[in-house]
């Protein structure tokens, strides 16, 4: 029987909103020098991918697009526990938009495990709340999709793979048998991570299990990745600027509080 493989794109997240740079020319989002960590919704998708492997075995393998100090976010996801990790870097990548990133993470996914079982994702990223990529990264390789998974289990036997998800706000747990491959993406509420390895992640380091990857090896093509693939454009950047307030105080009983707070949200025509 063949091993089981699960994929799991992640991506190398802006950690703190402060260190959030743009490039004043192209306006594309500045990576390179800037503290970068895993995306935290990535961390439940990879949780979800390891409890697969430890009910059903087989191996999990994580991918990621990202400038080359992203090496080290990578060392994470072994230390939680994938058994390797692929970083796809080149320059010819740079200023990709969500399609051109979904492009280039389908085509390296179908180039370098070509009979995958699963890709598993995260809802979202926390630097850019887009919530294409499952989607787009599953219509470049023509799998079915399924969003808000937060369990699954893949029965080899006869390829197919029971998916649970969580719809909140219908307050729904729906249960769906699909034939693999497919892709999910795992709703950000289910599935803690479990704590990261300091030993794994040394182990990592010392023996170079992420493997750096550029186009000369996985011959993409120029025209449908990084800026000259994204059809997004951001034609203008403008600092926000602070909204005017009153900075009315009420000091006093919390029921005339209240009173006085709905009266003035009247008068302002908040509420009506």
């Amino acid at each position: 029987m063949d091993e089981l493989t699960i994929v799991v794109p992640v991506k190398a997240a802006v950690p703190n909103i402060t260190a959030v740079r743009l490039d004043p020319n192209t306006h594309n989002l500045v990576r390179e020098g800037v503290p970068l960590m895993i995306n935290p919704y990535d961390r439940n998708a990879l949780e979800l991918a390891l409890k697969i492997k430890d009910r059903f075995g087989g191996r999990v393998v994580t991918i990621s697009m990202a400038p080359p100090n992203g090496k080290d976010f990578l060392e994470s996801t072994i230390g939680m526990g994938a058994d390797e990790a692929i970083l796809i870097t080149d320059r010819v990548f740079a200023g990709a938009d969500t399609l051109a990133t979904s492009h280039a993470i389908a085509k390296s996914i179908a180039k370098l495990f070509p009979n995958f079982n699963l890709i598993i994702m995260g809802e979202e990223t926390t630097d850019s709340t887009t919530a294409h990529m499952p989607a787009q990264v599953a219509s470049w390789l023509e799998v079915p999709f399924v969003y808000y998974a937060t369990d699954a289990e893949p029965n080899l036997k006869d390829n197919t793979v029971k998916v649970t998800r969580y719809l909140e706000d219908e307050g729904l747990v729906e249960e769906f048998v699909y034939s693999m491959p497919i892709i999910l993406s795992v709703y950000r509420n289910s599935n803690p991570p479990r704590d990261i390895s300091l030993n794994r992640k040394i182990v990592a380091k010392m023996n170079g299990l992420v493997k750096v990857m550029t186009n000369k090896e996985l011959g993409l093509n120029p025209e449908c990745v990084g800026l000259k693939g994204s059809p997004t454009i951001v034609a203008k950047i403008e600092d926000a600027k602070p909204l005017p307030r009153k900075k009315q105080i009420f000091k006093g009983d919390p029921k005339e509080a209240a009173k006085w707070l709905l009266e003035n949200l009247s008068k302002e025509g908040v509420i009506r």
